[in-house]
């Protein structure tokens, strides 16, 4: 009997992990990905231990662990250096069984590509067009080298997805939040980097330890969809102007030609499934998010995990089985999308009256941070330590 096959459309983290989850419960897979490689090298992600479970699944977690830099102290800061919130690695352990961690993009990228066979990604190939399929007839995907039939196709190009367009045609699709993003990877300063965010008006500023000798740097502010500055370095050195150390001097130390400018969209309206006919959405495709609760990339290992889990029996059954995958994974992100929309709501405030309320709310609400992040960040059903297909 052929091995059922699939068609994942992108090669990000959500596309490859869900390459990767299906591959390990028997499936032939195809990723097409439109850009010339992968992730871009100088991208950061935080995993929390949520989407470490769910890499455990697939047969990574400890591999991603070793290749990452541990979340130590980790705080949320006025622009003036004061304290608002603090947590460490030793509590984030203790109650949820792992602490944060961080590493390039790109390095969990080649991880989740080491486990496929050589010739399952086909990068520079766009997918153009999808037609669905039904219990009797096989999904297709056009790209431009060539058609591919399927069994399932997955969805993973991303939060402003042209062929998701095409399932859900009377969806808005993905909105601009109102702020975009600067970062940088710099060399690590003499003294220790607070893992961390720093609050100010109208954007914050954070810093992600890595591995080695450097830091992720980041810092974000109001501005139009696509605008661009003539020097993106000078434009992320005024945005950390007269906060707290180490932040200017960190921005100072980015190379200008490796600053990175990215817009943030968001699907704050909700998808009425995550799948159709014989198609599966995964990650920002499904329910693209405000970076402000780190759990973008967290949920599509998640998304990928419960696909392939929901995913076996017969081809002909599909349809049904992804209905499950939507009606498991849809009400959680859409909270999550929800929450983060809010909280970037309330940390892009220009107001210098709102900013002073919203950082009394949080240090009040501080004690239950901890019982918010279980909330935000448990594990999906069936990603459980220890449970691996």
């Amino acid at each position: 009997m052929a091995e059922p096959h699939a068609v994942v459309v992108g090669g990000g983290v959500a596309g490859l992990s869900a390459a990767l989850a299906l591959h390990r419960v028997g499936w032939a897979v195809t990723v097409c990905e439109r850009a010339p490689g992968l992730e871009p090298a100088e991208l950061a992600l935080a995993l929390a231990p949520n989407a470490l479970r769910a890499l455990d699944h697939l047969d990574i977690g400890e591999d991603v662990r070793k290749r990452s830099a541990h979340q130590g102290i980790a705080a949320i800061r006025r622009r003036d250096g004061r304290w608002i919130l603090r947590t460490s690695a030793e509590d984030t352990r203790e109650r949820f069984g792992d602490a944060v961690c961080v590493l390039r993009r790109g390095e969990l990228s080649t991880l989740l590509l080491s486990r496929l066979p050589a010739s399952a990604v086909h990068t520079a190939t766009t997918a153009t067009a999808i037609e669905a399929g039904d219990t009797r007839r096989p999904a297709r995907v056009v790209t431009d080298a060539g058609e591919h039939t399927a069994d399932l196709v997955v969805l993973a190009d991303g939060a402003r997805s042209g062929l998701r367009s095409e399932l859900f045609l009377e969806h808005p699709g993905a909105v601009y939040a109102g702020f975009t993003c600067w970062s940088a990877v710099v060399a690590r300063p003499a003294e220790p980097a607070a893992f961390g965010e720093t609050w100010g008006r109208g954007g914050v500023a954070g810093v992600l330890p890595l591995t080695g000798d450097e830091v992720f740097c980041y810092a974000t502010g109001n501005a139009p969809a696509g605008g661009r500055s003539e020097d993106e370095h000078a434009e992320l050195l005024r945005r950390v102007e007269g906060w707290h150390d180490p932040l200017p001097r960190l921005a100072a130390a980015a190379r200008p030609e490796s600053v990175l400018r990215t817009d943030v969209w968001h699907i704050d309206t909700p998808l009425p499934a995550y799948h159709k006919g014989r198609i599966a959405l995964v990650g920002d495709t499904a329910h693209a998010m405000t970076p402000n609760l780190a759990q973008g990339a967290c949920q599509a290992i998640e998304d990928a995990v419960v696909l392939a889990q929901h995913i076996s029996g017969s081809m002909a059954y599909v349809p049904t089985a992804l209905q499950s995958y939507s009606d498991a994974r849809l009400p959680h992100t859409t909270t999550l999308v929800q929450r983060s929309a809010q909280l970037a709501e309330a940390v892009q405030s220009e107001s210098p009256l709102a900013a002073g309320v919203r950082d009394m709310a949080a240090k009040v609400v501080g004690t239950a941070a901890p019982t918010l992040l279980a909330r935000y960040t448990r594990p999906a059903d069936g990603v459980r330590a220890g449970a691996r297909p």
